[in-house]
């Protein structure tokens, strides 16, 4: 394939209607009914972490908005001269604007002096000022006047990442909307889609696997999604080859290391932790991941909490498994002696021997809890 026609997959694959995007059908739906019943807010904010939607959605309203041939269900048609105006971007009532670049009051200027014109097509002029928490104090001043009482033709919609940075008297003339992270699931379906339409062969583990390092963020999974095919000779996508090329520790050492501390076998436990040390993984990060495993465990004991497990059954199966060995008080002892040794971590002297105590620790809990149960039978003995 020519390189000149490589399209990253966060560009080539995002959503076009409301109904494609994924993880923020609070906001989609109450967007599609806005439009559908002709109730439209002057200003909207749509505010949330990165890379899970806020751009996308504001395009797509905007190109709602001003589209001829709407559905009854609040959708762009994508047919009509003004959808096929956005989509080769000359339409003449759609601005961009991007804050982080254009933050000071000459810009803000600017962006009043072409409000004041209605648009030649059509009814709407919509406006997108992105990452608009960028903006100087005196540019928001400057454009509070415009933002409380526009033309009836104007819409204007914001984007941010910190809703906290932007002044009160802003947010109170705004429709708010606020984005959430888009859950594990949610993002390996969508990759699976992806790859299926791409003709990548890809194990779905692998795919939950760059969700789960995604943090919420869509386009963060796909960028990792290109990078992981792209260290693929043959366009597939294995678990063990994506846990290797992201770095991150197979959640096999964890089941193994909390095996041997069940067990009580402090010596292979601290083998197994100096093994994971020389394949060159951190120990904090080691320790962290313990805890969530020794979290994970912790949820399977109940019924009611196992949906709280965000793995595939095969997975869930293990965690099963190995939770009915272990007590509930051995799991909340060894979640908080995890705790600490993550809290104290980064003060350590000695890291590793930091971890390594915190392991011995473990390993001796059954012995303590049966010593701490037989000085109580004794205590009732002797009274």
């Amino acid at each position: 394939m020519p390189l000149e026609n490589f399209i990253v997959s966060a560009r080539k694959y995002r959503p076009t209607t409301f109904d494609a995007v994924v993880g923020q059908q609070h906001i989609t739906t109450t967007l599609k009914n806005a439009i559908r019943t002709n109730q439209l807010a002057q200003a909207f904010l749509f505010c949330g972490p990165r890379g899970v939607g806020k751009t996308t959605c504001a395009r797509i309203l905007a190109k709602t908005i001003n589209c001829q041939q709407r559905t009854p269900e609040g959708e762009a048609c994508g047919i009509c001269d003004s959808c096929k105006a956005f989509a080769s971007g000359t339409s003449l009532n759609i601005a961009e604007l991007d804050a982080a670049s254009n933050n000071s009051v000459e810009d803000i200027r600017n962006l009043i002096d072409q409000v004041r014109y209605p648009p030649q097509f059509g009814k709407r002029k919509v406006y997108i000022i992105d990452e608009v928490h960028m903006l100087s104090t005196a540019a928001f001043n400057a454009f509070l006047k415009t933002l409380e009482e526009p033309p009836p033709y104007a819409i204007f919609i914001l984007a941010t990442t910190e809703k906290h940075k932007i002044l009160p008297t802003i947010l109170s003339r705004c429709q708010i909307f606020d984005f959430n992270r888009i859950q594990v699931r949610d993002i390996a379906d969508y990759l699976a889609k992806v790859a299926q339409q791409e003709g990548i062969r890809a194990e779905y583990e692998a795919l939950r696997l760059i969700a789960q390092k995604s943090d919420g963020a869509l386009r963060d999974a796909l960028s990792m999604f290109d990078l992981m095919v792209t260290f693929s000779p043959d366009r597939s996508l294995t678990y063990k080859q994506t846990i290797a090329n992201l770095h991150i520790l197979d959640y096999d050492y964890y089941f193994r290391i909390t095996e041997a501390l069940l067990k009580g076998d402090m010596a292979s436990a601290l083998l197994i932790f100096r093994e994971i040390l020389q394949q060159g993984f951190d120990g904090h990060n080691f320790i962290t991941g313990l805890t969530k495993h020794f979290r994970d465990l912790l949820v399977c004991t109940d019924k009611a909490t196992i949906e709280l497990l965000e793995t595939s059954q095969e997975v869930k199966q293990r965690y099963l498994q190995q939770a009915s060995q272990a007590t509930l008080g051995w799991l909340l002892s060894a979640l908080h002696i995890g705790h600490e040794c993550d809290l104290y971590y980064k003060t350590a002297k000695d890291p590793a021997l930091h971890v390594e105590i915190a392991l011995m620790k473990m390993a001796h809990l059954r012995s303590a809890v049966s010593l701490a149960q037989m000085v109580e039978e004794l205590k009732k003995k002797l009274n």
